[in-house]
């Protein structure tokens, strides 16, 4: 590995990255060494960690790290943001890419917005996975304060908690609270999600290993999934996020649509000791 590592910080409403081109160098971070460069005063600071890797059977694979040093399935922000770094490199419109998860495409949009299509997501119990057999629908999580959630695998697992009154409920404690319920085996992404209208939805997203994010990607997907499987809206719904606004599209069969902004902040060198194993 060179001495020093060049990176991009980038951010998609506010839910913001340390974007790697790993493709020449293998990129090899321990958790701690991820966890310190997270932390917004010792380090550059980020919600998750993108490393873009080569792939034989894609333009590029991309790797997901939360801020607590945990691998990701997939982040649908972060997704759009290698997109169009790896666009502008190439002066291209279209990508496809290999998460972990699976194979996504990506599509340049108008007013430097980014289309990525993440898949269909997934709603047998064991492909959240849950704990025991239910209808994910409704998932048998019984809580005084709370209805039961809808689970959806978009890459990562999520549960949605519908609610009345979303601007009033303490979504850092009841997030940090439930992410680790013994229903969940992997932890899961919390959403608390209010409709506003029938092609509008508010979102909250407390995301496991990162906590409260301005804005989440594929829990944007899953709070749409979960709205439509339950008859709230249409195939189309904005969901607005404490960042900003998101455009997801399922038509209840084939694959989510997300569309949304990407933003570059700047760019920078990571110096040795911070991924080398000399950590201070």
């Amino acid at each position: 590995m060179s001495r020093t590592l060049p990176f991009v910080k980038m951010h998609g409403l506010g839910n913001d990255f340390l974007v790697i081109d790993a493709r020449e160098e293998t990129l090899d971070l321990s958790p701690e060494a991820i966890r310190l460069l997270a932390d917004r005063r010792l380090g550059v600071g980020f919600d998750q960690l993108v490393a873009i890797a080569p792939s034989t059977t894609a333009d590029a694979k991309l790797l997901f790290f939360n801020a607590d040093g945990s691998e990701a399935g997939a982040c649908g922000n972060g997704t759009r943001c290698a997109s169009r770094l790896l666009m502008l490199e190439g002066d291209r419109d279209e990508l496809v890419l290999g998460p972990k998860s699976g194979t996504v495409r990506a599509r340049r949009r108008v007013n430097g917005l980014i289309t990525v299509e993440m898949g269909r997501p997934r709603t047998d119990w064991r492909e959240i996975p849950l704990a025991v057999p239910c209808d994910t629908l409704e998932v048998p999580l019984d809580h005084p304060e709370l209805p039961r959630p809808t689970a959806t695998n978009m890459g990562n697992p999520h549960a949605t908690f519908f609610v009345a009154d979303l601007e009033t409920l303490d979504v850092v404690r009841l997030g940090a609270e439930l992410e680790r319920h013994p229903l969940f085996p992997e932890r899961a992404n919390i959403g608390f999600a209010s409709l506003v209208g029938p092609t509008t939805i508010r979102l909250r997203v407390f995301e496991r290993g990162a906590g409260l994010t301005p804005a989440c990607g594929t829990g944007a997907c899953a709070a749409m999934v979960a709205a439509r499987r339950r008859g709230l809206v249409g195939d189309v719904a904005t969901v607005l996020l404490d960042g900003g606004p998101l455009e997801i599209a399922w038509d209840g069969k084939g694959p989510v649509e997300m569309t949304g902004p990407a933003a570059i902040v700047f760019e920078g060198r990571l110096a040795a000791e911070l991924f080398e194993g000399r950590l201070p």
